[in-house]
């Protein structure tokens, strides 16, 4: 286990149980890498705010021209200890439902940027990261920090608990607008990839620190300027 762990940055859910958790994790933390992670988001988000607000008005442009209201969304999604929180995007898909939601029977597995629920202007605004901008929001409220394990929808995380022992773990640590799941992994699309995206956020459970979180940043920045 101690060698998986070490040479492929994830943790396999077979060696979870009640003994890893009170044995390895520390989930309190010290006082120090709180503070340090708590004004760290709420300046990056605010900084990042101000910085991208042109860039999210020519989005909120474009998003009415191309297909009108509503421009932004929100989606329910399950926070720190379980908590259901309102996420924010700007709409990149089309708007099957009133809420201008893709959906018109429960949520559906997103499939990357070939889905073919995005829109036009939604895949510019994907590439661009612009649809994200207004999560900084979520930063600012404490719904979720800049690094952490990425919520999930209830739906979603319902039936995963009943598929991946110890799935509920992910969620003793607030959840994050990046994290390292995102940068190792791919889209998770199945109970499978979800499983094994699990297991990258269980590594950061255990091991996360003030130089882990920036070194997800750093990753994060490189890849939206990349990709």
């Amino acid at each position: 286990a101690y060698a998986y762990e070490k040479y492929l940055t994830r943790i396999p859910v077979e060696y979870i149980d009640l003994s890893f958790i009170i044995d390895e994790v520390n989930i309190k933390k010290d006082i120090f890498y709180k503070l340090i992670s708590f004004f760290t988001d709420k300046l990056f988000a605010i900084i990042t705010l101000i910085v991208s607000s042109p860039f999210l008005l020519i989005g909120v442009i474009a998003r009415l021209i191309e297909d009108g209201r509503p421009v932004f969304i929100k989606q329910q999604r399950v926070g720190l200890n379980g908590k259901i929180f309102n996420i924010y995007k700007l709409r990149s898909m089309v708007a099957i439902s009133p809420d201008g939601s893709a959906e018109t029977n429960g949520p559906v597995w997103a499939t990357g940027k070939d889905d073919k629920r995005i829109t036009r202007v939604g895949r510019i605004i994907r590439k661009l990261h612009i649809d994200e901008i207004p999560q900084m929001l979520n930063i600012i409220n404490g719904d979720i920090s800049l690094i952490g394990p990425r919520p999930e929808r209830p739906e979603f995380v319902e039936m995963l608990s009943k598929d991946i022992p110890y799935y509920s773990f992910r969620h003793i640590v607030k959840p994050g607008f990046t994290g390292w799941a995102q940068v190792k992994y791919r889209y998770a699309n199945s109970i499978l990839t979800s499983k094994e995206k699990f297991e990258y956020d269980l590594y950061y459970v255990k091991n996360r620190n003030i130089f882990m979180d920036f070194g997800i940043c750093l990753r994060t920045i490189q890849i939206i300027f990349t990709h």
